[in-house]
């Protein structure tokens, strides 16, 4: 394959590399190593210098060493488990190099009698002389040895000696591609090339150089590709034209004057936005992201009024059955009978959901609720015209896509999340989109005073839960684990609700993660109407129900959680007026580390600020499960450390959009980081 200025040579299968059989490429493969573009980003960790030769006499029993010898006599045993041995010798002294599981063929190629060889391996000492068991590196040309030789974390089954012939396999053949940059870019980074910069990457002096020139350059093609995409995803979007709405305000500041409460700065600005969107005539694919107990809901129910009013309808997805019907009764509450609302369920009946169903075709219903079951193929709008998806923080790109074209033309779209996440993890996850952001809470609400409590104090806990269970409040009680491990030292859901449910009897609920749909939504329904009084759960209670009456959420083990995901559960209690508590429970023994992530919890109630300091302390794919999600991990930049470079990447990618530089010159740096569902719409 030709590839002096082709990058398919770097997305080739690894079985064009020499020496890399189908045995090793599958050991790859399972490392998520599938071309030869993906090699490149196998670090070395460290190196060895074997650059420095040794006579026989000065070599030092236990490290590597390396020695010139000459072969002079072979002992191949004929008795099986025997090794296989040749005795060497160099002016100095002797040295018998040992193999074990190696044919006498391959030994006598690779050590010839008479030739002068240069060997390095591990040194030992044995019957008054030192050996060499299976050395790493044998070569007639010292040159190919002396020389620094990185270290890799291992694939099972591949060796240090066949990484290092991969790689600068490689960099040799690296194609010479042509800059994608601009030289106002490249100045940021010495003018220094990929191809300089990726032989720079793999050179053992520059281990760990994260501050370096090239390196930074190497991280920044990684968050400028994965801009680039949005940026596209962007372009597309706004590139379809819709039918303006036709914003009745005085509707919607006639409803917005019958609220209980006042909108806060942040949900005005939040719906001065939505509706600038709406009457555009350029589609809205916007993501609203708040807090927990923000107001998201009420500002996406008035932007759903305003469409409604303009004469289309509005589907509101959610996660759940619950949340669904939660939303659901909101809307009743507040729109009353001006507009016809329906909840499609999975306990509706069967003449109910077809009548739904038939009367969404007809227009006969201007708002419907649901989880994912509402855009089933069977189910037609007569006029969508936005579609509002709840707690989907974990929707990626490409999902995201197939849900804006779902819609149609006409059809707007907003996406909200409770999860609060550091600017640069929402530049890369949710960078195809417009965003607003509600941080401000509501001034009734009050913040949620949290607690730490040692495990054994679990007598104090009881007799606090008992007068606030007098009181008329309810209890969420999250446990780790649905049951006991003996891996691990947690606390089990089910052992818990044996424990709670003998001091309060039949005032228990369990919940976790085998817990069956039906049965789920069930339990939830039972204790949103106090049923009741303590709800014992694994973490699945996150998800963005509104229980009122729940002002007290206690959470074992809390030093097991991350930060966020420790908020997000905190976040289930304090939507009333009431003043509610959070209680961390943990062992005796914390680390100073734990101590410090449950201080940051107890002292503030900001969700952003508490997830910025969760990516410092776990890194970036670890935030509320995002590497699970399927997320994209970057290879070498990082969100934390490389802040600056995600600025110059948005203002990179602001320029080209102002200037509409045609990106076809990207289309390399595209292909290379896997944005190939893209890629194909560029020229």
């Amino acid at each position: 394959m030709s590839n002096k200025n082709n990058y398919n040579y770097l997305l080739a299968d690894l079985t064009e590399l020499k020496g890399v059989g189908q045995k090793t490429a599958n050991l790859l493969k399972k490392k998520r190593i599938n071309n030869i573009f993906d090699l490149l980003w196998k670090l070395p960790k460290s190196y060895t210098d074997r650059s420095v030769s040794s006579k026989v006499k000065d070599l030092k029993i236990g490290e590597n060493q390396t020695v010139t010898i000459i072969p002079y006599k072979y002992n191949f045993p004929r008795i099986r488990n025997l090794p296989n041995k040749v005795f060497c010798k160099d002016d100095t002294g002797n040295l018998d190099c040992i193999f074990f599981n190696s044919y006498e063929g391959y030994i006598k190629k690779i050590l010839p009698i008479g030739k002068e060889i240069t060997i390095s391996g591990k040194i030992s000492y044995f019957g008054n002389k030192y050996q060499i068991t299976n050395p790493k590196y044998v070569s007639e040309d010292s040159t190919i040895i002396k020389t620094k030789h990185n270290q890799y974390s291992l694939t099972e089954g591949i060796t240090e000696k066949i990484y290092n012939n991969i790689i600068k396999q490689i960099i040799k053949k690296l194609p010479n591609l042509n800059e994608w940059h601009s030289k106002n870019i490249l100045k940021k980074f010495d003018n220094i090339s990929w191809n300089e910069a990726i032989n720079k990457l793999h050179q053992p002096e520059n281990i760990g150089k994260y501050k370096s020139a090239f390196y930074k350059r190497l991280a920044f093609d990684e968050i400028f590709s994965s801009f680039l995409v949005h940026s596209e995803i962007r372009k597309k979007i706004k590139k379809i034209k819709k039918k303006e709405k036709i914003i009745n305000f005085k509707e919607q500041n006639n409803l917005i004057s019958k609220l209980e409460f006042d909108l806060t700065k942040d949900q005005k600005k939040t719906l001065l936005e939505i509706n600038q969107d709406l009457e555009s005539a350029q589609k809205m694919f916007r993501l609203l992201q708040g807090d927990v107990g923000s107001g998201k809901t009420i500002v996406a129910l008035i932007s759903a009024l305003n469409v409604i009013n303009s004469g289309f309808q509005v589907a509101i997805m959610t996660p759940t059955e619950i949340l669904a019907r939660q939303h659901f009764s909101l809307a009743k509450k507040i729109f009353k009978s001006s507009i016809n609302i329906k909840l499609l369920s999975s306990k509706s009946e069967y003449r109910e959901k077809k009548d739904i169903i038939k009367n969404l075709y007809n227009k006969k219903i201007d708002l419907v609720f649901g989880t994912h079951a509402i855009f089933q193929n069977k189910i037609r709008f007569k006029k969508l015209g936005l579609i509002i998806i709840d707690e989907q923080h974990k929707f990626g790109v490409n999902q995201r896509k197939k849900l804006s074209d779902k819609g149609g033309d006409n059809c707007d779209i907003l996406l909200m999340s409770a999860t609060p996440i550091p600017r640069t993890l929402t530049m890369t996850i949710y960078g195809d989109m417009d965003l607003s952001i509600i941080k401000e809470k509501p001034k009734l609400r009050k913040d949620v005073i949290t607690y730490t409590k040692l495990e054994s104090k679990i007598d104090e806990i009881i007799r606090f839960i008992k007068k606030e269970i007098d009181f008329g409040n309810q209890i969420f009680w999250v446990c780790p684990l649905i049951e006991e491990s003996k891996k691990i030292d947690h606390s089990s859901a089910i052992k818990k609700f044996e424990y709670l449910n003998k001091i309060f009897p039949n005032q228990v609920a369990l919940l976790h993660g085998k817990t069956g749909q039906d049965e789920k939504e069930t339990i939830l329904s039972k204790f949103l109407n106090r049923k009741y009084k303590i709800l014992v759960s694994t973490t699945i209670i996150e998800v963005g129900i509104d229980f009122p009456n729940a002002n007290i959420i206690i959470i074992e083990n809390a030093n097991k959680f991350g930060l966020s995901q420790l908020h997000q559960l905190r976040g289930r209690v304090g939507r009333g007026n009431k003043q509610s508590t959070c209680i961390l429970m943990f062992k005796s023994s914390l680390t100073e580390n734990a101590k410090k992530r449950l201080n940051i919890l107890k002292n503030s109630n900001d969700g952003f600020k508490i997830s910025e300091e969760d990516m410092k302390l776990r890194g970036f794919g670890d935030i509320l499960g995002f590497k699970q999600s399927g997320l994209k991990i970057f290879k070498l930049a990082d969100p934390i450390h490389n802040n600056d470079l995600f600025i110059l990447a948005e203002k990179e990618i602001k320029r080209i959009e102002k200037e509409d530089e045609n990106i076809g010159k990207f289309k390399t740096l595209m292909k290379l980081y896997d944005q190939a569902d893209i890629i194909n719409d560029i020229v």
